[in-house]
């Protein structure tokens, strides 16, 4: 969420960078009304109470020099007061709402240098890294490669469960296994992040925290009960949310998290894209990266955190790049995000497999998440981090598509051999 107060001394700059993210910035002269009318509202309230503890004192006085019919009648005009002034601050509570449903529903603003753009023709690449391979032979798709190998059934997922749903066997349920142990090995033992298995499901209040609610609750799956429960779109939101309402300690930052979990999203509003097999699935496997630090490092760890998921791609021997996303194309949370894109030889491009995000302290606000420096300094609002590192299925494709061999066997990269028992290739 944005700072009211910079909202209120910056509102043509917060109308221009609204603008340059595709938001309406008409919101924000509703804004400074509601601004105005609650400084007015806390003003009569504060009078007021002025002059109820004014009253509340001249009662004594009347009390002890023996005026009890003045006094009481000084009492009655104090309780008018109380009513007046309790309704002037549930009129300034209810304006405080307003203006945090408002603030609520506006994405956070882009870094200084982030590219300006209204989509993803704006995106600016920053580096490649490997060569995409050359085939002597016609390459296959994932989905031919996998079916005819026996590792991957859409069919029968369609039947269990629906489209965009997928069964991998065999090799194949071991190749994912084997991707999910080796990215999590690599950022624990190389990385530094501390791993946690969170619930896959949460709460409205940590849905609102990382931004999903109220304004994308269409792209949840939620459950059809009183309590207003969720499956988790990405590990970001309970990882994220692990020190909701807490001060932390300005010593022990940066926080490094990273969790393996299955993800769930509706994909609302994507239909008649990435149909055909595991680009876009309901449920996904995601390795996430998280990191809560202080604001003069949120810069260097956004740059860390995107080096840690590159290098699994390295490690992978995946060629990929990476690109700074435009105003445009940036998640509702972000002020800057790189996405890292793998080469796929049967589409002849590179496809998005995470997206890192530094956040500031946008959805810190909304957690109420802080921390306190030495020397008895005011708490003050975290930065929040988080990257895919990597997503998994599409992990998988990559590695079928670029290691596949004329004979529709698929070469196991030398950084998974241990994880895959040593074996060599998936074959027949």
């Amino acid at each position: 969420m944005l700072d009211p107060n910079y909202v209120r001394e910056n509102l043509d700059a917060v109308r221009a960078a609204l603008k340059a993210r595709n938001f309406a910035p008409a919101a924000l002269d509703h804004f400074a009304e509601l601004d105005s009318e609650r400084r007015r509202v806390n003003s009569e309230a504060d009078a007021v109470n002025h002059e109820r503890n004014t009253a509340s004192k001249e009662i004594g006085v009347l009390m002890q020099a023996g005026k009890k019919a003045e006094a009481d009648a000084r009492k009655v005009a104090v309780a008018g007061l109380k009513d007046q002034q309790a309704e002037l601050e549930k009129r300034r509570d209810e304006a405080d709402a307003a203006m945090r449903e408002l603030l609520s529903g506006l994405p956070n603003l882009s870094a200084a240098d982030v590219p300006v753009g209204a989509d993803e023709s704006a995106n600016v690449e920053i580096r490649r890294w490997g060569t995409p391979r050359e085939f002597d032979f016609e390459v296959k798709d994932h989905v031919d490669l996998g079916t005819d190998l026996g590792i991957l059934d859409l069919e029968r997922a369609a039947k269990i469960a629906g489209s965009r749903f997928a069964i991998l066997n065999g090799d194949g349920a071991r190749l994912e296994r084997a991707l999910i142990n080796f990215m999590l090995d690599v950022h624990t033992r190389e990385h530094g992040y501390k791993e946690t298995q969170p619930p896959l499901i949460v709460n409205r209040d940590s849905l609102f925290g990382t931004g999903q609610l109220p304004k994308f609750e269409e792209d949840l799956f939620t459950l059809t009960d009183e309590r207003g429960f969720s499956l988790i779109p990405t590990a970001e939101v309970p990882v994220t949310n692990y020190h909701r309402d807490e001060i932390l300690e300005a010593s022990g930052m940066p926080l490094k998290f990273v969790a393996y979990t299955p993800c769930f999203r509706s994909e609302a509003g994507s239909y008649g894209r990435d149909t055909r097999g595991l680009i876009r699935q309901h449920q996904f496997e995601k390795v996430e990266l998280v990191k809560l630090c202080l604001p003069e490092e949120s810069e260097k760890e956004h740059e860390e955190l995107t080096a840690n998921a590159e290098k699994i791609l390295q490690l992978l021997e995946l060629p990929y790049r990476t690109v700074l996303l435009s105003t445009g194309d940036m998640g509702f949370s972000a002020r800057k995000t790189y996405d890292i894109e793998v080469w796929l030889p049967s589409q002849q491009t590179f496809r998005e497999i995470s997206s890192c995000s530094n956040c500031g302290d946008f959805q810190a606000r909304r957690m109420g998440t802080r921390f306190k420096r030495a020397g008895g300094a005011r708490p003050e609002f975290v930065h929040t981090l988080n990257g895919s590192g990597l997503a998994v299925g599409r992990t998988w494709i990559a590695v079928l598509e670029n290691y596949q061999q004329a004979d529709g066997s698929i070469t196991i990269p030398d950084a998974l051999r241990p994880y895959m028992n040593d074996a060599l290739e998936i074959r027949k």
